[in-house]
């Protein structure tokens, strides 16, 4: 049997000992840490962990979790144990700006997304022949005013059947109810264009170009019942001149949202996110994690 690689995570009341009672832990158990990033938040009081780890003696998963429960307990922790080597399921959900989803399956595809892409869900036909060429299920389905709550329904058959344990919003043009978002809560990502002053609306890149912006962002966040107003993983912007046309904006526009939204999906999988009440503690990558290339 081969050494197997791991990655736990923790958060809990920021307290003293936590450090020292998991690396003890850890080390007891034949294990060596390969990297390890904490965080202690001082205005709220949390502290959180993300470690890395090779199990030398070959200590299983089930055997590691069950040692951990008393240290758990005792410090009050919230934590979960991963083997590196297991890919998380992701479902993704498009409607008819096919940038981001073609940049996902892209990552995906030459192994620089880690991950089983268990199924793409669509309001539209656009893209079905693209995801059915790359041999992953598509699921339509059709949303309207009369049938959002049975098209939710739908969708969450969707994610039970498949174990999805991640969606991920490349650019998916409907609203989720409040009850969804809370159900999914933490599993859910999303990205929109970001720009100062805010544009909402039709076409906000050409608003944009009108009023003269200087600045395209993009912001990739967890979902929540507050539309675009999630936690934050990820954010970018490119500058941009009174030289470039409307079209320019655009273009310019897709390419920063497929990058933010690839790099908070990245982030995600690896374990490296953790949502600390409006706001989102993201650890750095950890060496090695962008060996096939580095997002963005």
């Amino acid at each position: 049997m081969n050494m197997q690689n791991f990655v736990l995570t923790v958060s809990c009341k920021s307290t003293r000992g936590v450090v020292a009672a998991l690396s003890g832990y850890l080390a007891e158990q034949g294990c060596n840490i390969a990297d390890s990033s904490q965080f202690d938040d001082l205005d709220t009081g949390k502290f959180f962990m993300r470690t890395s780890f090779i199990s030398e003696e070959r200590v299983g998963l089930a055997a590691l979790e069950e040692g951990l429960k008393p240290i758990a307990s005792k410090f009050e922790m919230e934590t979960a144990l991963h083997e590196q080597s297991e890919r998380m399921k992701v479902l993704l959900m498009v409607s008819r700006f096919g940038h981001c989803l073609n940049d996902l399956l892209y990552r995906w595809k030459i192994g620089a997304l880690p991950i089983d892409i268990v199924g793409v869900v669509s309001n539209h036909f656009d893209y079905q022949k693209v995801v059915v060429n790359h041999d992953i299920p598509f699921h339509h389905i059709k949303v309207t005013k009369e049938n959002k709550p049975k098209a939710e329904a739908q969708l969450m058959d969707v994610v039970e059947q498949t174990g999805a344990e991640l969606i991920v919003l490349a650019r998916y043009m409907q609203v989720l109810s409040d009850a969804l978002c809370k159900k999914m809560s933490g599993k859910i990502i999303n990205i929109h264009h970001s720009f100062l002053p805010s544009f909402k609306g039709a076409n906000p890149y050409k608003q944009a170009y009108e009023r003269g912006v200087k600045l395209i962002g993009a912001t990739a966040h967890y979902v929540t019942a507050d539309l675009d107003e999630g936690p934050i993983i990820e954010q970018d912007i490119a500058r941009i001149t009174h030289a470039q046309s409307a079209e320019d904006y655009v273009s310019i526009g897709r390419d920063v949202e497929s990058q933010v939204l690839a790099r908070a999906v990245h982030a995600h999988i690896h374990h490296r996110c953790f949502i600390n009440g409006n706001r989102v503690v993201v650890f750095p990558p950890s060496p090695g994690s962008y060996a096939s290339e580095r997002m963005g």
